[in-house]
């Protein structure tokens, strides 16, 4: 059997005398020849590169902050009411012990009533004195509270004390002032015992809410104890019962509360508890995962421009330099790949720096706000990526242009 020759296959650069050292070398000296245009250049990618990483992680972080509101909050109550009839009006009740009962719950973490007190008509004022220049008698909501609605719907105090067992098993009139109806009679403190009326009964006001995570209403209103309303007013049953669980056992403690305050007539009540929750997590996030990713798109795309511009720039500026090369033998190929080579660097370092710089931003927004920072770990790392791609789709036409060039017409143009 006859050996053919061995013949060594030869690439393109070798062909012309380039290897891809000496090409390595040429990108060099052009990305470096003007440093400050370079830097310049490269800033546009690294503004937007540090933009789609911190957009990104600060959407897994806000979106995770929100989340975590969600199942602090709204994934953990249940509020529940009578049911209503065809004609408006309610002809089941609620137990005066319907919070006991919940407490017994496994997963209850607080629970109150909430009934609305019919006064008549009445209207509540803090001065016995009727000054015609100026309004002392308002008509605001009376509320009537159990003591444990207000861990129930998560107050605060801006000063005073809550309405306790004692003032509802005593029927005392005292009364807690929501931030909005203070603001109106004027009180802003108690520590001088003030006192309001309600018609003709005189009640000492004990606090003043500050704020209510659940029953915002509660802000505008007057809140009197329960025991209270039932001797003052006649108030014959709760209207609403507000329950607070842990994380994960509402839906199991909705099914369980009709058995648990109505067992001879369990559709009686009707119990609103949270949406499920995996559904609202993801919407909310995927809402956000969409503006920030537009908002990073934009700015990768003014990144982009200004390479393409650049390096479309660079190859005018270099018309003599190209046509000299393409004279000692470089072809139309080691040209495309020296221009291409460039423009790729700096999306690359561009890549590295913004990534940098938008994992910093993140944590720094982070600290200062309190929350935990998110990152997926991947983003990072493929920034680089994405900004040398970035430069290889950036270059492609000013690369292009400059192997077009002819070797004689560029040394002429290029004086």
């Amino acid at each position: 059997m006859r050996l053919l020759p061995f013949r060594r296959r030869t690439s393109k650069f070798q062909r012309s005398g380039i290897s891809a050292v000496d090409l390595a070398d040429e990108a060099s000296a052009g990305l470096f020849a003007r440093p400050g245009r370079m830097v310049l250049t490269v800033s546009g990618t690294v503004i937007g590169i540090a933009a789609l990483v911190a957009t990104l992680g600060l959407a897994r972080t806000t979106g995770n902050r929100i989340l975590g509101r969600f199942d602090e909050l709204a994934a953990t109550e249940i509020f529940i009411t009578t049911q209503t009839a065809a004609d408006g009006t309610t002809q089941e009740w609620l137990p005066w012990d319907a919070p006991e009962r919940m407490q017994r719950l496994n997963g209850v973490v607080a629970a109150g009533s909430l009934t609305s007190v019919d006064t008549n008509g009445a209207l509540i004022s803090t001065s016995p004195i009727s000054d015609p220049t100026s309004q002392t008698e308002f008509e605001l909501p009376v509320q009537a509270a159990s003591p444990g609605l207000f861990k129930a719907v998560r107050a605060n105090l801006a000063t005073g004390r809550f309405l306790d067992g004692g003032n509802s098993v005593r029927a005392d009139r005292m009364a807690v002032l929501g931030s909005g109806a203070a603001i109106r009679l004027g009180i802003t403190s108690v520590a001088q015992m003030p006192a309001l009326r309600i018609g003709d009964d005189v009640y000492l006001i004990v606090g003043i809410l500050d704020t209510v995570a659940r029953q915002q209403d509660l802000m505008g209103a007057v809140i009197i104890p329960e025991g209270t309303a039932r001797a003052d007013y006649g108030v014959t049953s709760p209207e609403l019962v507000v329950v607070e669980t842990q994380i994960g056992a509402a839906a199991l403690i909705a099914q369980q509360t009709p058995l648990a305050l109505r067992p001879d007539n369990v559709a009686a009540l009707k119990v609103a508890s949270p949406p499920e929750p995996k559904r609202v997590k993801d919407a909310v996030v995927n809402d956000l995962n969409t503006l920030f990713l537009l908002l990073g798109g934009v700015s990768l795309l003014v990144g982009a421009i200004g390479i393409a511009n650049v390096t479309l720039v660079s190859v005018i500026e270099r018309t003599s330099e190209i046509g000299l090369r393409r004279a000692i033998g470089a072809t139309r190929t080691h040209i495309a790949a020296q221009f291409l080579l460039e423009s790729t660097a700096m999306g690359f370092i561009g890549g590295i720096v913004g990534a940098s710089l938008g994992s910093i931003v993140v944590v720094v927004v982070a600290a200062v706000q309190g929350w935990t920072p998110v990152l997926d770990p991947m983003t990072p790392l493929l920034a680089p990526i994405g900004g040398a791609v970035i430069g290889l789709v950036s270059g492609t036409y000013p690369a292009m242009r400059a192997t077009r060039m002819e070797p004689v017409m560029a040394l002429r143009s290029g004086g």
